[in-house]
């Protein structure tokens, strides 16, 4: 059957193969996501270490630290802090721990890491670095956090905001 010249090319030897092109992504990879009042943000997807779904049960919450964080998790052999993302933000919306998983993605940067829970995992896309325009109307709380905005509607006016997780890993509000 193999040596059979139509089992190669699909209808004979005078054909040759077709080849298909694969697009080239534009742009960076990003993670999209959203905070529980429903804003939707993305993180670059080479300051991500994880993505991972989480029981509540195994958040240890911690006694005495700040209330932007949920607590702690192991996180293959290390602990790491889990903090509400929106609230941190200054989203008064609180995430709902009352579900059988959260969401959280793991970031990185120098060996230090931090859970950030959200409501929900967007997509990966690829997003154009050079349509990055600077944040408009964004409260003051978050805007250290930001690298800029992609317009997603005009019409509805929706944009989807880029965060700094080395921002987000180095600020003083933890301490808080």
């Amino acid at each position: 059957m193999v040596g059979n010249p139509d089992f190669l090319t699909g209808s004979g030897q005078d054909q040759a193969p077709e080849f298909q092109e694969l697009e080239t992504p534009e742009g960076e990879l990003h993670l999209r996501f959203f905070v529980p009042s429903g804003q939707e943000f993305a993180l670059p997807a080479t300051g991500i270490r994880e993505v991972i779904s989480q029981s509540p049960d195994w958040i240890t919450a911690i006694p005495n630290s700040s209330p932007l964080l949920l607590g702690t998790i192991n996180f293959r052999g290390q602990v790491i802090w889990v903090s509400d993302l929106g609230q941190f933000l200054g989203d008064t919306t609180m995430l709902n721990t009352d579900r059988p998983e959260i969401n959280i993605i793991v970031i990185e940067d120098q060996e230090t890491m931090l859970g950030l829970a959200i409501d929900r995992i967007g997509e990966m896309d690829w997003l154009d670095p050079e349509q990055l325009q600077m944040p408009t109307n964004v409260p003051d709380i978050m805007a250290p956090f930001l690298r800029g905005e992609w317009l997603l509607d005009e019409e509805s006016n929706r944009y989807l905001l880029l965060l700094e997780q080395v921002a987000i890993l180095r600020s003083a509000r933890w301490a808080a």
